[in-house]
């Protein structure tokens, strides 16, 4: 844009620079320009999981529960917080059966990213920064940053390739010294982008930084809990560790359909809060509720109410998990595949046992994904490693993908010498 059409524009100028497009959803688009255009294309970019003949895995119960909503319910408003029905469902999901379940406040939101703006919007002041991983779902800065708020990073992994405890610990406490608050955005288990899950000796070391720091200033944890049902049980330990963290921290929760119920369009989530105190459980479920007035309004009632049924309907609920583990087995059977192969690649990557993605280490995630792309394999660059998508890779495709992927590495390697 230059100085005279900047002068003629009603933008902000702030806005005026901004990318229309997501770089994810940019670097998908041409690898599906490239399919329809005859190209025999790999694109492992997009966090969908599909079948190994390449359509969008489905779940059958979900369909059925669709089918059951009365058409004028679903057309009518839902409750700016969402239907009580739903919001006590999505609780219960997540704490049913524990002894703080009933210390839970919830809205509904459009998906976990509608979670973790109100997060940002509601427990950071202007100017301030959430704390997150080096490894961290590229929208996380995107929402802070049009909230105007930013996202910092601490070393994710330490020389093991575990979670950088030292690191999470000094940069939480150099945040409370900085800014007199921490909004904390954790993405486990099956993180994006790694597919790092934390076990439960890690869990409990992040619960006891959390405590000890909440006694400084005020603390906000957040769960960005969008894979979390890809996970073992151990990786879904964190539960168990609540409590610590309650002690002296706000825990939240960022809940979704969009990857557990392979609903990504429904745009149906939740945001929920837990404190010890009964008042500020009051102020904090006031504060979301303006929130989801003030920018969305109402959420898209069909999807509530559909989730609402396969949440509180017995044998609906009984039967999307079997739908769902379906399709951990269909992606388990590619992790599989993976994890022996690059082994003997000998590519570097953190501990990957299941979600959607895994990132692969290399010297220059620019370069490795631009020498990918040249033999027909789409990934997503990122800092020092580029993320590979096997929920939208067949199994079949496995070895192409690690193979692009070694090549790739040396390429960016011999760049680099």
């Amino acid at each position: 844009m230059t100085t005279s059409d900047r002068a003629q524009s009603c933008l902000i100028p702030e806005a005026a620079e901004r990318e229309g497009n997501d770089p994810i959803f940019a670097l998908h688009g041409e690898a599906v320009r490239r399919i329809q255009s005859g190209e025999a294309i790999l694109n492992s970019t997009l966090g969908a999981l599909m079948d190994d003949d390449g359509r969008l895995a489905v779940m059958p119960s979900v369909s059925e529960a669709i089918d059951r909503v009365p058409r004028e319910a679903a057309a009518g408003y839902a409750p700016i917080a969402g239907d009580p029905a739903y919001v006590r469902a999505v609780i219960d999901d997540l704490y049913g059966g524990t002894s703080f379940a009933g210390d839970a406040v919830a809205v509904a939101t459009p998906g976990s990213t509608g979670a973790i703006h109100h997060a940002v919007l509601n427990f950071l002041e202007p100017g301030q920064a959430a704390l997150t991983p080096s490894y961290f779902w590229g929208p996380y800065d995107t929402i802070s940053t049009h909230a105007r708020r930013a996202v910092e990073t601490f070393n994710m992994f330490d020389a093991e390739t575990r979670l950088d405890l030292d690191a999470f610990a000094d940069a939480l406490g150099g945040q409370l010294d900085g800014q007199g608050r921490a909004l904390v955005l954790f993405n486990f288990p099956c993180n994006n982008p790694t597919g790092y899950s934390l076990d439960d000796a890690e869990w409990a070391a992040v619960a006891d930084i959390v405590r000890d720091a909440g006694k400084r200033g005020p603390v906000a944890f957040l769960l960005d809990h969008a894979y979390a049902k890809f996970g073992d049980e151990e990786s879904n330990r964190w539960v168990d560790h609540v409590p610590t963290m309650l002690e002296t921290a706000t825990v939240l929760v960022g809940w979704t359909v969009s990857k557990s119920y392979a609903q990504y369009g429904a745009r149906v989530g939740a945001l929920v809060a837990l404190h010890a105190d009964r008042s500020e459980r009051e102020r904090i479920a006031s504060a979301l509720s303006f929130s989801c007035r003030a920018t969305w309004s109402n959420c898209n009632h069909l999807g509530l109410l559909t989730t609402a049924e396969l949440l509180t309907d017995p044998e609906l609920r009984e039967r999307s998990v079997r739908d769902r583990a379906r399709m951990i087995e269909l992606l388990d059977q590619r992790v599989g595949v993976f994890n022996e192969l690059a082994a003997d690649a000998g590519l570097e990557y953190p501990r990957y046992e299941g979600g959607f993605f895994v990132a692969v280490f290399t010297d220059d995630g620019e370069a490795t994904a631009a020498a990918m792309r040249e033999t027909g394999v789409y990934v997503v660059p990122m800092e020092g490693a580029v993320r590979a998508a096997l929920c939208a890779t067949p199994v079949a495709q496995v070895p192409r993908l690690v193979d692009a992927l070694a090549e790739g590495v040396m390429a960016a390697r011999g760049a680099t010498v």
